[in-house]
C-alpha cells in the first residue's frame, strides 16, 4: 500500500449467503475491472464508428475497439457551430448514440465545450448581446438536460484568458464576454449548467497555464462559481514541456485544492512545430509524418507525463486528444499511426494502465466471512464459488450477498 497509496484503498466486504450466514473461508478471486481514475482520450474514433453507414462501418471498428481497450473515459464534441449549424436544429442523435455505446462499454463521458469563442455558431451574430446571452444560457440548459444521467462531466467554458481579447474573427461569445465581463459570463454559464444537472462535474478549461489563468480561477471562486475541476490543456506540438515545467504547472493550480484534469494532452512523434508559431492553428502543412525516432521519443515523454500525473493526488483525469495521427492540424500526435497500427506509446500506456497499475489476486475470507478488497481504487470483478459479482473498492465497508 506504500507506492501510489493515494490511488489505492482497502474495502471490507462481509460475504454472506441470502440467509445472512457468513461465507467462512470462501476463496475469492479479485480483479480490477475499471479504474476510478479517468484514463481518457478524445472519443472521436468511437463516434465515427457508431455513426458510420452500414456499408463501410467495419472500416471504423478497429480504432473504436482500440480506444475501448485502452480508455475508461472519453471527450465528445459539442462545438456549438458544428453541433447546431442551423439554429434550432442541434445534432443530438449522433452524439447520443455514441454516449450510449461508451456507457455500455463502461466508460464515462465528458462534453466539450458548452461555451467557447472558437467554432461558435455564426448565426448568433445577427442578434443583440442580450439575445446572444439568452441563447447561450439556453443552449447550455438544453445540452446538459438532454444528456443528464449520461454525461456527468462538462467543459463549461473554454479558454477564458484569451476570450475577451480574441480578435482573429468576430464571434458572439467574445462579444458577450466584453459586454458582461469575463467573471460575470463564467458565473452565468456555470449557474446554467449547475441548475440543469446539480450532480455534474463542471470544469473550467484553458491552454494558458500561467498565473493569468490562476487569477481567473481565484476570481471565479471568490464569486462563488461552482468549479468542480480545473482543466489544463497541454498540446505540446512544439516540444515536451519536461518534468520540471509539468510539476511547476501542477504546483500553480494545486493551491486551490480542487481536482485537476489534464484535458487535452498531445505529444508529437514527428518533427516539432516551429517555436515562433503563436497560435497552433496557424501551422498548416500538407504532410506531417510520424518517424521511428519520434515515436520512441513520444513513448518516453508520455510515460513520464503519466507517471508524474498519476502520482499527484489532486489529478483525477488525463485525456489524450487524437487517438490517431492526422486529425487536428494533420499532426502525428496520435498513439496510433494513420493506418491504425499502434505506436510504442499505445502499447506502453496499455501496459501501464492495465498491467502495472492493476490489481488481481486470490485470497480467502476469514472465519467471519470478511474479505479485504485491497488494491487500486475502482470497480472489481469477484469470482466466488464459480459465480461472478462486482464490488467497488473505495475504502468503505459493505455487505456482499451471494446466493
Amino acid at each position: 500500500m506504500s507506492e501510489l497509496r493515494h490511488r489505492k484503498a482497502q474495502t471490507t466486504l462481509r460475504l454472506t449467503d441470502t440467509q445472512g450466514a457468513p461465507l467462512r473461508g470462501a476463496a475469492v478471486k479479485a480483479r480490477l475491472k475499471n479504474h476510478s481514475f479517468l484514463f481518457g482520450w478524445g472519443a472521436f474514433d468511437v463516434m465515427a464508428y457508431v455513426n458510420a453507414p452500414d456499408d463501410i462501418k467495419e472500416r471504423f471498428r478497429p480504432r473504436a475497439e482500440q480506444w475501448e481497450a485502452l480508455c475508461n473515459y472519453g471527450t465528445l464534441p459539442f462545438y456549438w457551430g458544428r453541433y447546431e449549424p442551423q439554429e434550432g436544429k442541434p445534432g443530438r442523435e449522433p452524439v447520443m448514440k455514441t454516449v450510449d455505446r461508451m456507457l455500455q462499454k463502461g466508460a464515462k463521458v465528458k462534453g466539450h465545450p458548452l461555451c467557447w469563442h472558437t467554432v461558435c455558431a455564426d448565426w448568433l451574430l445577427k442578434y443583440s448581446d442580450e439575445v446572444i446571452m439568452e441563447k447561450q444560457l439556453g443552449r447550455i440548459t438544453r445540452e446538459v438536460s438532454d444528456f443528464k444521467g449520461k454525461i456527468g462531466l462538462w467543459d463549461v467554458i473554454n479558454e477564458t484568458v484569451i476570450m475577451p481579447v480574441f480578435d482573429k474573427y468576430d464571434n458572439a461569445v467574445t462579444r458577450i464576454c466584453n459586454r458582461y465581463g469575463r467573471i460575470e459570463l463564467i458565473k452565468k454559464v456555470f449557474a446554467a449548467a449547475h441548475e440543469a444537472d446539480p450532480s455534474a462535474v463542471l470544469l473550467i478549461n484553458d491552454f494558458n497555464t500561467s498565473e493569468e489563468y490562476a487569477k481567473v480561477i481565484e476570481q471565479c471562486l471568490d464569486a462563488g462559481v461552482p468549479i468542480g475541476a480545473i482543466g489544463i490543456q497541454s498540446h505540446q506540438h512544439q516540444g515536451y514541456w519536461g518534468a520540471e515545467k509539468l510539476r511547476t504547472v501542477l504546483a500553480r493550480f494545486e493551491r486551490f485544492g480542487l481536482p485537476i484534469h489534464f484535458t487535452e494532452n498531445t505529444i508529437i512523434s514527428g518533427h516539432l512545430m516551429p517555436p515562433e508559431i503563436v497560435d497552433l492553428n496557424d501551422y498548416q502543412v500538407e504532410t506531417w509524418d510520424s518517424t521511428p525516432e519520434g515515436e520512441e521519443r513520444q513513448c518516453r515523454e508520455l510515460e513520464e507525463i503519466y507517471r508524474i500525473l498519476f502520482g499527484n493526488p489532486l489529478v483525477e483525469a488525463i485525456t489524450g486528444w487524437d487517438l490517431s495521427d492526422g486529425a487536428w492540424l494533420n499532426a502525428p500526435s496520435g498513439i496510433l499511426r494513420r493506418d491504425g497500427s499502434p505506436k510504442p506509446a499505445y502499447d506502453m500506456l496499455y501496459s501501464l494502465i492495465h498491467k502495472e497499475w492493476s490489481t488481481e489476486y486470490t485470497a480467502a475470507a476469514d472465519d467471519n466471512g470478511v474479505f479485504i478488497l485491497d488494491g487500486f481504487r475502482g470497480e472489481y470483478e469477484l469470482e466466488i464459488g464459480g459465480r461472478t459479482f462486482t464490488a467497488v473498492n473505495d475504502g468503505s465497508d459493505s455487505r456482499l450477498v451471494t446466493g
